[in-house]
Order: structure tokens, then sequence, then C-alpha cells
């Protein structure tokens, strides 16, 4: 084994991929049961992500595999069209992906608005924490975003009275124990076990506790070999796509995931000094990983923020460290399937229940609103979409107000009128001058005293159309009659925009 920098494989990347993979494996088996699929299916996720998605990737350091991100759109696929649709759709994504990474559109995805990017990252949050809020209890969660929001004081109620000899309060004490365990390792660890992930910590303590005690919760349920689970998606299934919904279903999930994924590498390119990410060749990786996802039934993937931060943290030099950790995930679930079921479900909730909390991240909020009003209601008008909507119909809506934004900015037209001395008055028009703004143009030089000598002062233009040239022209012609002259004060208005026009010139 070669600790030579630039070798293909290195001591540091064979540590690493120890962290990821410990950091991976409760957010596998979390995810999947946030979902609403058996856990087997999201660490076959995570396997392919390792194995597949790390071997191809065009960004060097990050890591794939389920991600929270996507547990909306999953267990809402789920609870609209039956889990026998789950593969239809992330193979058909994961194909759009791969399409995208060939004709080069990666990088395109980089486009999208901060505002929106945080505001999807704050809705998915909300989401998932009160979803999980009473998957920590035992309980199940309701029917909607805005239903789980509005019973979490019913989950509470239950998580400290017992009813009907239920255990959800012990589920709840479970859970707690998760987070607080979490939190304090987090806080408070020694320098020499710093790459040992909380996450870890706060599973291994309850699953200890759980099994000393024989408590009667719910645990982890995998099947004695883990490729009894995986059931390649027949072909008669793909008539469901005749249905429009899946056909936006599908479109949904190859935009969120390929988004999350490219703005995640972007993100690990800020954390590590060295080789950048080919987007078109990690949106490609993405598409073979979610293609194979989608045939074998399982969980769709995408680059996750959580695992490659811990994968630079941990030293990581190449995607060796990635490709790794999926041969752990895959040595455990075959050699010791029996280890995992007695994690405690309630346990990995509570792990989802801080990992929604984290997503929302106030300083993300705080960050957005330094750039304005306009970009922090747009991050607003997109989690209230998608909590009380869906998650594309939010993504979708905090877009569409990004590019009215947009439009809005780069149409905008001042226009100042001071009269001088004698027959003097001074126009001063700063902004885009469009046939948008037309109207405004117009108005302002009809209200201009005839005989009048009109300075026209131009330098603050960013953009004139042929429609506001126009206008001009003809204005000019028709006050000419009335001994008023249009004098422009910026000489190279006409070599801009390379047209002739008759208006009177300061040399």
């Amino acid at each position: 084994m070669s600790e030579r920098r630039g070798t293909p494989f290195q001591l540091a990347d064979f540590v690493a991929s120890i962290v990821v993979f410990l950091v991976a494996l409760p957010l596998c088996l979390g995810i999947a049961i946030a979902s609403g699929v058996p856990p087997a299916l999201g660490l076959v996720a995570g396997i392919i992500g390792g194995l597949v998605v790390g071997a191809l990737a065009g960004s060097p350091l990050q890591v794939s595999g389920p991600a929270a991100g996507l547990v909306v759109l999953v267990w809402e696929l789920i609870q609209n069209f039956g889990l026998a649709t789950l593969g239809v759709v992330v193979l058909c994504a994961g194909l759009i992906q791969v399409a995208g990474g060939l004709l080069g559109i990666g990088r395109w995805f980089r486009a999208v608005s901060p505002a929106v990017v945080n505001g999807m990252l704050a809705g998915i949050g909300i989401l998932i924490l009160a979803s999980q809020f009473h998957v920590m209890v035992d309980d199940s969660p309701r029917a909607s975003g805005i239903l789980n929001l509005l019973s979490i004081p019913e989950a509470i109620y239950k998580g400290i009275f017992p009813v009907d000899g239920s255990s959800h309060h012990i589920a709840a004490v479970v859970g707690i124990i998760t987070i607080v365990s979490l939190l304090m390792w987090n806080r408070y660890k020694p320098e020499r076990l710093k790459l040992i992930p909380g996450a870890l910590v706060g599973v291994s303590i309850a699953t200890g506790i759980a099994a000393v005690m024989q408590l009667p919760i719910r645990y982890v349920d995998l099947p004695e070999k883990l490729w009894e689970s995986v059931e390649f998606t027949p072909v008669a299934s793909f008539a469901v796509l005749a249905n429009p919904a899946v056909i936006v279903a599908v479109i949904g999930m190859a935009f969120v995931a390929s988004a999350e994924s490219l703005l995640c590498a972007v993100a690990v390119d800020r954390l590590h000094t060295g080789p950048r990410t080919n987007f078109d060749r990690e949106l490609f990786a993405q598409g073979v990983g979610n293609t194979l996802c989608g045939a074998l039934g399982a969980l769709p993937l995408t680059g996750v923020i959580v695992r490659s931060s811990a994968n630079l943290q941990a030293g990581a030099k190449t995607r060796m460290s990635a490709i790794l950790h999926g041969l752990w995930l895959l040595i455990l679930v075959v050699t010791l399937p029996f280890v995992l079921e007695r994690i405690p479900i309630a346990a990995l909730a509570a792990i989802l229940v801080h990992t929604g909390y984290k997503l929302v991240n106030v300083e993300n909020a705080k960050q957005v609103k330094r750039y304005g009003w306009l970009p922090f209601l747009i991050y607003l008008v997109t989690i209230a979409v998608i909590v009380s909507v869906d998650l594309l119909t939010g993504i979708m809506a905090g877009i569409v107000l990004s590019i009215a934004k947009l439009v809005f900015k780069v149409t905008r037209l001042w226009i100042r009128v001071e009269p001088g001395e004698g027959n003097r008055v001074d126009v001063y028009i700063e902004g885009a001058a469009t046939f948008l703004k037309l109207p405004t143009l117009a108005h302002a030089l009809e209200r201009i005293p005839n005989g009048s000598d009109v300075h026209l002062h131009v330098q603050r233009l960013l953009y004139i159309d042929h429609s506001c040239m126009d206008l001009l022209r003809s204005w000019e012609k028709q006050q000419a009659e009335y001994g008023t002259k249009l004098i422009v004060e910026w000489s190279e208005l006409n070599r801009r925009y390379h047209a002739p026009m008759s208006l009177t010139r300061v040399a």
C-alpha cells in the first residue's frame, strides 16, 4: 500500500472510507424507513452510490447515496402510485441524468438561485423533521407535511403518556437518548476520536440500551440475505408512464436529484484545493447510479453533503474512499445483517429529526436576507409551497419567482426630467429602455415643453431596444417643427448599437 500522493490508493483514503461508512450506515437505514421502503433498499442505494458512482464520479471527493432531500419525493410517489412504481421513476430519471451529462447540461444546474436552493433544503428539513417526529415515538407519519406539523403535539402527548398499553413513550425515550448522545458527543468528543460521527455514537448507545433492557419497540427488519429484497423492475411496470402524473414525477426526480448532487459538488469544491468537479461527468455518473437503482427497485441517490464533508474531514485524497465505503456497506449487510436488526427504528428517526433541523439552518436564511427582501421572499415562498403542497411545486414556484425577479430587475427604467436655464431641459435615463417601458418613456417626453433644448443623458443606460430608439427618432422629427432640439450627451450611443440615428449630438 503506497502512501505517495497521486497514486490510485492511499492510506488516507482507507481511513476516510471507514469514517464515511460509519456516517452512511445509519443514514441509509433511516432514509429508507422515512421514505416508506424496506431498509435493505436504502443499503442497496448506498452500495451503488459507493461502488458505481464513486468509480465514475466527476467530483473526486463527493460521496453519493440515498439522500434526505429525496425523502419527500419518494414518500409521496409511493403514497400515490405504490412501491412498484418507484423503480420505474428512478430508472427513467437516471436515464434523463445520463442524457443530460452526455449533452453537457450539468454545469447549468449551478444557475439555480441560492434562495431557491436554501428554500428547498429548509422545506425538505421541515418535512423530514415533522414526519420523523412521529416515527421517533413508533407512530406512523400523516398523509401530508401540514398534517405532520399540526399533529406534532399529539406525538409529544403519546411520547409522555402511555396510551392503551402502547410503547410510544418507550420509543420516545430511546429517540431522546439518541439525540442527546449525538449532541453531547459532537460538543465534547475527545480530539483523538473526532472522526467518529455523532450519529453513530447516538445510534450505538440507543441500540445498546434497547438490547440490554429488551425494550418492546420497533427494530430494523432486514431479510436474511440482501438479494432477497432486491427485485428487478419488470418491463410491464413501465405501463405507468402512460399516466402524466408519473411523467411529472420522473422529471421532478431527475431535476431535484441533479440539482442536489451538483450543488453539493459546488460546496465540496469550496472545501478543498484539489481537482475541481467536472459537472457533466458527475451528472452522468449520478445518472448511471440511479439507472441501476431503478432497475433494482432501490432508493434514488444523490451526492450528499453530510457524507462528503465527513470524507474531506477524514483526509480523503481520491475517489477511492467513496468506492471503499460502498464495499464496507456490502460486506456488512452480507456477513452481519443480524447486527443491523438490533437497531431501534426510533433511534434512526431521531437522527433524521436532527438532520431535518440542520437542513433548515437559520444561518442560510440570514445569508439570503443579506441579499435583500426579494430573495428572502423567494426563500420563504419556496418553503411555504413545499410544506403546504409538494416538493416539485415548491421548487418550480421558487424558480418562477426568481425569473420574475430577474425580469423585473433588467426591465426597470428610471427617467428624471429637470428644467435648466432658459430653454434647456435635462433628461436622465437609467436602466433598460425596452418595449415594456415604452409608455413610460413616451409619457416623459410628452411632458417636455415645445421649443426646448433637450439634453438626453444616457451614461447609465444599460440597454435600449429598437422600439425605444424608434420612439426617440419619431419624437425628434415631430418636435423639430416646434423648434425642439434633442441633444444626446453620450456620443457612444449610436456606435454601441450600430444603428444610424439623426439625433443631434454634442461632439
